[in-house]
């Protein structure tokens, strides 16, 4: 287990020096969140007066949304790297040494993992920045953050089984255009659930990404509910462990094929 753990944590530190190397990449991932903030925060500001939003400023409420989407839209293209070192041959090197093959799949995971968690604080600093007020303070943060970090990580195994399974860039870009929209309109990252049409909530009550989201506000509100907390935190969890299993299973069918 301590042999697995250093080569994943080897594995991590290779793919952030490409962060390292290139942090202008960092700064335009945070171009869509700054753009959902302070643009769709301004624009859609007077919504909160229908109730529901369980706050009366509107950017208190979109935090945590963003802080979720953002973690979803950056995961979900994990497995264009993984399909670069497929292309390049550079996987295939890796599978002659002796190195876990659970490492070569989870440091690509941990580097997304530490990614999200920096992108999820500067996005809740923007937020400070701009008016919003976290009554749950710095634990109510630390759990949106947690939880944006799982949900990278179910999308980020995904993503590296699906580059695996179909070794085609058109295919992982299409997938993921037709998933992030309807994943996103179909929770509650903008509207209050009590203001969604009833068979929109009851699909987002199926949804990850709403589940996140709930945990998160849940969290950060004055009065937490500790069960939605960790009920929604507790299924994220699973699926995360579920999903980085799904991968490296996914990974060995890949190894017997070459």
């Amino acid at each position: 287990m301590s042999t697995a753990v250093s080569q994943t944590w080897y594995m991590t530190q290779r793919q952030l020096m490409v962060v390292v190397r290139q942090p202008a990449y960092l700064l335009i991932t945070l171009i869509q969140p700054v753009v959902w903030l302070f643009l769709f925060g301004n624009l859609f500001k007077k919504v909160v007066a229908l109730g529901g939003f369980g706050t009366t400023s509107y950017l208190d409420y979109l935090v945590p949304g963003v802080v979720v989407m953002s973690a979803l839209s950056s995961n979900m293209w994990a497995g264009m790297s993984t399909l670069d070192e497929i292309q390049r041959g550079t996987l295939n090197r890796f599978l002659t040494t002796p190195v876990s093959r659970a490492a070569l799949m989870n440091g690509n995971v941990v580097n997304n993992g530490l990614v999200t968690a920096l992108q999820s604080v500067i996005i809740v600093l923007l937020g400070l920045l701009g008016g919003a007020d976290y009554p749950g303070g710095f634990g109510g943060v630390a759990v949106l953050i947690v939880a944006s970090v799982l949900l990278g990580t179910v999308f980020g195994a995904l993503s590296n089984a699906l580059g695996m399974l179909v070794r085609e860039r058109e295919s992982i870009i299409g997938i993921n255009t037709f998933l992030l929209l309807p994943l996103t309109f179909l929770s509650s990252a903008f509207m209050a659930p009590s203001q969604m049409p009833g068979w929109m909530r009851h699909i987002a009550d199926f949804n990850p990404l709403d589940w996140a989201m709930v945990a998160g506000r849940s969290a950060m509100s004055e009065h937490p509910d500790w069960g939605d907390v960790l009920g929604r935190g507790g299924a994220l969890l699973a699926l995360a462990v579920a999903a980085v299993w799904l991968s490296i299973r996914t990974f060995r069918s890949y190894q017997r094929s070459v």
